[in-house]
């Protein structure tokens, strides 16, 4: 296995913030996985133990509650999903039978009113969720959040398949994948439920505020490689993370592809920067708000992945770091050579000017 991989410090130029209810919030997490007995007692109880409500708090430090502890509740969902269905069970090694499962639970999502999986914690903890969801957001965010589980789903079965043939994909097809798999995009919809706004549609499905949602979930999933290395490493089983996608088809050492994929997450914060700006300048009450959250949601990311006993693993304790750095490693403006996001740099060469509406 070698010698434990040492974390430095990231680079974090993003103010850390939580919202005051954190613990009541992470207490009825907790009790909401224990009523719907999401996952077996043994996950369930390794789960309620991460942290997960102050997470949640972190990334929506101003929110309202009543949605900050939604989204406590989903994101324990997600890993009773990922851990129990894709992680730790047979199922994550056939992904025909897991897009099936997956496939039902969508139908969950769209219409929580069918009557079927009647008995299934998993449908019935979405089943709530789902109704949270109405009850909180408009018919159009409802509905965005529902088709970014379906990318979400789509992902896992994916990775599946890579886990049942042991292979690695490249780095393009890793990125592409890893930013739904992460399920970062299904808690953008949240974002603007939790402070009660809509973002209107010439200004929601812009390229520019397409690209500034796929830079936070590139930085936060890119910085989730990095401090769950060491628990996916030393775990049994098939893994796979960015590092490891370098090590295979780069041949770079753990510690070479480490630097890499931080320079490359460096790289990429720098770039969101300097978008949120523009976007600032020209974007709606609205917008800027987002761009906030999306800044909460990449270090609330950051502060609980080096604290969270998911990540710290103290039985065998991770070298993470407890700080964070002020400068990056990679400021360049050059593009990141991945076809799939090198459209990103694009953007900042366009005219500066207001995201208007179209016109008839």
């Amino acid at each position: 296995m070698g010698p434990q991989l040492i974390v430095p410090p990231i680079y974090s130029p993003i103010s850390p913030a939580i919202h005051p209810s954190h613990a009541d919030i992470d207490a009825q997490t907790a009790t909401w996985a224990e009523t719907f007995g999401i996952g077996s007692p043994e996950l369930r109880s390794r789960l309620v133990r991460h942290d997960i409500g102050t997470f949640s708090a972190r990334i929506l430090p101003e929110g309202r509650e009543e949605v900050v502890s939604l989204l406590a509740d989903f994101i324990l969902w997600l890993f009773g999903v990922d851990d129990g269905y894709c992680e730790e069970s047979d199922l994550g090694h056939r992904p025909g039978d897991l897009a099936g499962v997956l496939h039902r639970l969508l139908r969950v999502a769209q219409n929580p009113d069918s009557p079927f999986l009647l008995t299934d914690p998993l449908a019935n903890g979405l089943r709530d969720l789902r109704a949270r969801i109405a009850r909180y957001g408009t018919h159009g965010q409802s509905a965005r959040w529902v088709d970014a589980l379906r990318e979400y789903f789509f992902s896992v079965a994916w990775e599946a398949d890579h886990r049942r043939a042991g292979t690695v994909p490249d780095l393009n097809d890793y990125t592409l994948m890893r930013l739904y798999d992460g399920a970062t995009t299904v808690v953008l919809p949240m974002l603007e439920m939790a402070h009660d706004y809509e973002l209107q549609p010439h200004e929601r499905d812009h390229p520019a505020t397409r690209a500034a949602g796929e830079m936070a979930s590139f930085i936060i999933v890119w910085d989730n490689d990095i401090f769950s290395h060491h628990k996916e490493r030393t775990s049994r089983g098939y893994y796979l993370n960015a590092l490891r996608v370098l090590e295979h088809h780069e041949g770079l050492t753990t510690d070479e592809a480490l630097a890499t994929v931080i320079a490359q997450r460096d790289r990429v914060m720098c770039l969101f920067l300097r978008l949120q700006e523009m976007l600032d300048v020209t974007g709606s009450p609205q917008l800027r708000r987002y761009l906030a959250s999306l800044s909460h949601f990449i270090r609330g990311a950051q502060d609980w992945g080096i604290s969270s006993l998911r990540y710290t693993t103290p039985h065998d304790p991770a070298n993470l770091p407890s700080t964070f750095r002020a400068t990056p490693t990679d400021d360049s403006e050059v593009p990141l050579d991945i076809p799939v996001i090198s459209w990103w740099w694009n953007l900042l060469q366009t005219e500066r000017r207001p995201l208007q509406a179209a016109t008839v």
